[in-house]
């Protein structure tokens, strides 16, 4: 069997709210939930838990490829709630995409102060 990737624990304030966040803004599928966790799944059965450590949460970088329809319907989402989304990691481009890697990509803040980004065109 070869490695592929299964699951990881993303650190929430809210692990609800920030589940709800992921399963809107990638139209993700909820999950049997267990524990301290609330999960989320993607069509190919990875799985993103959220869980409250005790703990300061440090920011983490989480970057999606999405195809250019789900692009356009996740960045509608984010103007039309009102949610800070910049072009660029650096976040010096408010409001704004980007067209790097032949492709758009736009950053955002999920609940937990984790900065999302989505590509619709993978770097390598």
């Amino acid at each position: 069997m070869t490695a592929t990737f299964n699951h990881t624990i993303i650190a929430a304030k809210d692990r609800n709210e920030s589940a709800l966040f992921f399963r809107e803004l990638l139209e993700l599928s909820e999950a049997p939930s267990w524990g301290p966790f609330t999960n989320v799944r993607f069509a190919d059965g990875v799985l993103l838990q959220f869980a409250e450590p005790p703990v300061e949460i440090q920011m983490q970088h989480y970057a999606f490829l999405v195809d250019d329809e789900l692009f356009d319907r996740a960045h509608r989402m984010l103007r039309d709630r009102g949610i800070e989304h910049w072009a660029d990691p650096q976040m010096r481009r408010p409001g704004e995409t980007n067209n790097e890697h032949n492709g758009r990509g736009v950053y955002c803040k999920d609940p937990g102060g984790h900065l999302i980004e989505l590509i619709t065109r993978p770097y390598l």
